[in-house]
């Protein structure tokens, strides 16, 4: 679409010069590290070519989201995508975004597997004069203005809304925190968020990398070094899930000997809600990929766009029916 350089690296700076909003600021597709293009595989008329690097599809959210993402940037939509899973290894996702610069793409889109490492990259991607849009992760960098835009959930208010339904119904729990993939966005502000709220009830805590397979590991592992752990407060519906497997090989009863608050909202995290494995879930609603469309087709545009953009999440807790999680679109 806007295929000189000089002419993005105009838009770019116009966009960056935005009054921010006063917002405050989530943890399927492709399995391997490759790109499939969902164009025509050139950039023609008013199509707008776009490289989105998803961190992987390590969860049910994940998928959720990277399918919600490709129904939105189509090419009947207007867009040229070329989608890469990086696999959850931020080498991979690195690559990625070198490849769309040197393909030349309109706009850059990412969701980053971790908030540091970022600072050569994105150095690169300004030079070039490619806007980049945040999507769910943000970062840590020393670039000045490296993203135009983020869009994404408010993750530090998702903890402080889980810890303030344990303080009010749950004040004597003892808490096993689940933490996600550490380093992530999601991982610090969900842990920042809860600590603030019932941090004192804390009693050990440990990474399950957002997976099934590491949340069960890693709470079998508490189970041993905690016997008097009443709850545990994942940062996603996946750990949560693996973690009902160990609770349950323990002999002991999830939703009830311990208590399972959660981040998430995906389908199997809710069922879990009806079945009262799961007490509380905070949502991370991850169907945003109509917003996200809109916010690219302004960047591309050179319309001026608010810096952050937040995904409005709701919370539920046992008395959600079958009927609501049957309605689910993921």
């Amino acid at each position: 679409m806007k295929g000189n350089t000089r002419t993005r690296t105009a838009i770019a700076g116009a966009v960056s010069a935005i009054t921010i909003l006063a917002l405050a600021a989530c943890g399927g597709g492709d399995t391997d590290a490759g790109g499939d293009s969902g164009g025509s595989g050139g950039s023609s008329g008013d199509t707008i070519r776009v490289g989105f690097s998803q961190l992987g599809a390590e969860s049910g959210w994940r998928t959720a989201n990277t399918e919600s993402v490709k129904a939105s940037l189509t090419e009947d939509a207007g867009f040229d995508l070329t989608f890469v899973d990086a696999q959850q290894k931020q080498e991979n996702q690195i690559k990625a975004l070198r490849d769309f610069v040197a393909q030349d793409v309109d706009v850059i889109a990412f969701s980053p597997v971790i908030e540091t490492g970022w600072d050569e990259v994105l150095q690169e991607i300004k030079d070039s004069g490619i806007p980049v849009v945040l999507v769910d992760r943000t970062v840590d960098t020393t670039v000045d203005d490296p993203y135009v835009t983020w869009i994404g959930a408010d993750f530090k208010q998702e903890g402080t809304t889980a810890g303030e339904w344990v303080k009010e119904n749950a004040p004597d729990a003892k808490i096993f925190e689940l933490q996600g993939t550490l380093g992530s966005g999601a991982q610090v502000d969900r842990e920042a968020g809860f600590g603030e709220v019932v941090g004192d009830q804390i009693i050990g805590k440990a990474s399950g990398n957002f997976t099934r397979a590491e949340g069960k590991t890693a709470v079998e592992a508490a189970l041993q070094a905690y016997p008097d752990m009443t709850m545990i407060f994942t940062h996603n519906d996946d750990m949560g899930l693996g973690a009902i497997e160990a609770i349950e090989a323990a002999g002991k009863v999830p939703g009830k000997d311990i208590q399972i608050v959660s981040v998430d909202g995906v389908r199997d995290g809710l069922q879990a809600l009806v079945d009262k494995k799961f007490n509380y879930v905070v949502e991370c609603n991850p169907v945003f990929g109509d917003q996200l469309a809109d916010l690219i087709k302004k960047v591309a545009d050179g319309e001026d766009v608010p810096k952050e953009t937040i995904v409005i999440d709701k919370a539920f807790d046992q008395t959600i029916t079958q009927a609501d999680v049957d309605a689910r679109a993921y």
